[in-house]
């Protein structure tokens, strides 16, 4: 049967907090029976965008992670909720708000960090996909609608049918390791969670420094490659989806006008190398 799934572009989201707003004009002061009862104003985020920044001037790349409950195919908040959770047949998770008054092992069942307790209600609550919407014919929650940019997509698929895609797309979860099977994919996330390594490549020319461009750059780690890139007209390259954490890579840099140039590269987050500049043959 189709589950609801999202996919949410990181290289796509801007921190308008169109999706938070959005949430918070649904849920603040509005009771929906069923589904959930109304969020606090304040110190509830249902959908939250977290930040990330990489690198170093000149080359400095801001990224932005929307979050909320994942809809977990083997969500351990159905266990922990002794019938107050439900996971519906369309996949989304909805903690019934009558059900699951005073439980607060609910909240700490979400290895996520994506069920928010309600302290005046007593009451487990998290981001319920919209569910009362699309029952009522919506054909896409509102984080989805109000998105500028296209960042956030929903649609309906069968689980295997989501895997082949996020296998084709290079779509990732978060923390895979939890073995929840999360419903929310995002494309573009080594933009939050790898590393990348960039520079500028000058060389001489009539005795000034010019930019070189064409020349190509290939990472190595213990021999093998995982990267390359050419440098553009600026003499600039970026090499991106890298593993940090103290890695060590060998850089090599060639052109046909010089002589080849390696460095080794120490990674433990973002680097910019400043002018490279090898040898004219």
């Amino acid at each position: 049967m189709s589950k609801w799934h999202l996919i949410i572009d990181v290289a796509l989201c801007h921190n308008c907090n169109n999706c938070f707003i959005a949430c918070k004009d649904e849920h603040v002061g509005n009771d929906y029976p069923g589904y959930a009862a109304a969020q606090p104003l304040h110190g509830h985020s249902w959908i939250k965008i977290e930040q990330t920044e990489r690198g170093r001037a000149p080359m400095v790349d801001a990224a932005f992670l929307p979050t909320m409950c994942n809809q977990c195919a083997d969500a351990p908040c159905v266990d922990a909720g002794g019938g107050a959770v439900q996971q519906r047949e369309d996949g989304i998770v909805v903690i019934d708000p009558e059900k699951a008054r005073g439980n607060k092992d609910i909240v700490a069942s979400c290895p996520y960090g994506a069920i928010w307790w309600n302290e005046e209600l007593q009451l487990p609550q998290k981001w319920i996909f919209d569910a009362h919407l699309l029952d009522r014919g919506w054909a896409e929650p509102r984080c989805a609608q109000v998105c500028p940019t296209g960042a956030i997509t929903a649609l309906k698929s069968g689980d295997d049918d989501m895997a082949r895609r996020a296998g084709a797309e290079k779509l990732a979860v978060l923390s895979p390791e939890f073995n929840t099977r999360p419903r929310i994919y995002y494309r573009n996330l080594h933009r939050f969670t790898h590393h990348f390594i960039g520079g500028n490549v000058l060389t001489q020319n009539d005795g000034a420094l010019d930019c070189l461009a064409g020349a190509t750059v290939r990472l190595l780690r213990d021999g093998a490659p995982v990267g390359e890139a050419v440098t553009d007209a600026f003499g600039e390259f970026k090499i991106d989806g890298l593993e940090g954490g103290d890695e060590e890579y060998l850089l090599r840099l060639t052109h046909e006008d010089h002589e080849d140039l390696e460095q080794p590269v120490r990674l433990k987050q973002s680097v910019f190398l400043d002018d490279l500049q090898p040898k004219r043959r």
